[in-house]
């Protein structure tokens, strides 16, 4: 049995730092040793899911024990872990859209079991708590189901990996495999946060052309200039009419072939619908819940709307990609990442998250 710390939800708005305790792996399942995690708005809205719960769904760090039946793994291992776990054997995944793999949505769970390690494998005074995404990368170990787990380069440091497990799969993924920008294409973003960042970076990756950010905060749009963005527009309240305005007359008049919405604000959902041409994509990547509202004149001329889960990832496919673009330079992470906390830290990481200080926060682990 392991035991250490973790940032624990209390289900009504708050968490405490406390001492878990982690069994052994059961069959097809890996403790992993945690030594860095990335912290989202996601993060903070699990303060009022259902609780106690182990926080945290983005982390890397290294194998500190292997269950039975897994194989391609060894102890000491650098890895990365994935939320969105496939099963490799339901309807959806089957069909390749393994982001959306039912057992780790439980569809059905009682067909296919389930993402989570063995019932009871983490304990805080006793009592079994569940794991954020079947992760809870706020701790110091991690006990998951081994398709959690992908090796990692080890060139690639964890406290800089830890960040490709949501936000850099998120936003390069729209784009790649759910828009497939193109060479040549215009591309609208709103919101340079950590997701619109990365929406940013895979439309350079993909050879756009033209990349418009869009943002209130004047660092981030000169870190998205930095990352590839081509034209940069301030945003400010109740001026949606000229951000479309202004994309047209960077895009001839049309509008963007792609626009992602990147701000987590549920009023900026359907922005992306007024930013696009006649037949363009529009995405909601944020994940922003709430109430939104679209003219249904919006959706005529052939316009998509989607609002893609975790860009699409095939993580068999998609993060020995994301390796490579990180390795040759094409992927920037470092700069990525703004902030660095120890755990006990939490509350300020949250604090600068939601006040704008930060762009994109780690926790790091001794």
């Amino acid at each position: 049995m392991a035991v250490g710390p973790a940032a624990i939800a209390d289900g009504r708005g708050g968490f405490t730092i406390e001492t878990i305790d982690v069994d052994p792996p059961g069959p097809g399942e890996v403790r992993v040793t945690i030594a860095a995690a990335g912290v989202c708005h996601t993060d903070h809205a699990s303060l009022r899911w259902p609780g106690p719960l182990v926080m945290g769904h983005e982390g890397a760090g290294h194998v500190e024990a292997i269950g039975d039946g897994v194989t391609g793994l060894e102890v000491g291992q650098p890895v990365l872990l994935n939320w969105a776990i496939p099963c490799g054997a339901c309807f959806q995944c089957d069909r390749g859209a393994e982001a959306l793999c039912e057992r780790t949505h439980e569809i059905d769970p009682s067909a296919l079991g389930t993402s989570r390690a063995h019932a009871g494998g983490t304990r805080l005074d006793g009592k079994s708590v569940e794991r954020a995404f079947h992760l809870g990368t706020f701790s110091r170990h991690a006990l998951v189901r081994a398709e959690a787990v992908t090796p990692l380069p080890p060139e690639l440091p964890a406290e800089i990996a830890c960040i490709l497990g949501c936000a850099v799969m998120t936003g390069v993924g729209s784009v790649v495999n759910v828009a497939e920008v193109a060479p040549g294409d215009s591309v609208a973003v709103v919101g340079c946060g950590g997701v619109g960042l990365n929406v940013i970076q895979g439309a350079r990756i993909a050879g756009a052309a033209t990349i418009i950010a869009i943002d209130r905060v004047q660092a981030r749009l000169d870190h998205a200039r930095a990352l590839g963005a081509t034209h940069l527009l301030g945003a400010g309240d109740d001026d949606g009419e000229r951000l479309v305005t202004e994309v047209r007359a960077l895009t001839g008049g049309r509008g963007a072939d792609h626009a992602f919405e990147a701000t987590g604000v549920p009023a900026l959902a359907f922005l992306p619908l007024r930013l696009v041409r006649n037949g363009g994509n529009a995405l909601q990547v944020s994940g922003a819940h709430g109430t939104g509202s679209v003219a249904l004149i919006d959706f005529f001329w052939n316009k998509r709307y989607l609002a893609p889960l975790y860009g699409g990832c095939v993580p068999e496919r998609d993060f020995p990609r994301l390796f490579g673009w990180a390795a040759d330079g094409s992927l920037e992470l470092a700069s990525l990442i703004s902030h660095r906390y120890p755990l006990e830290a939490l509350d300020r990481a949250f604090a600068d998250m939601l006040e704008g200080r930060s762009t994109k926060s780690v926790l790091m682990f001794a």
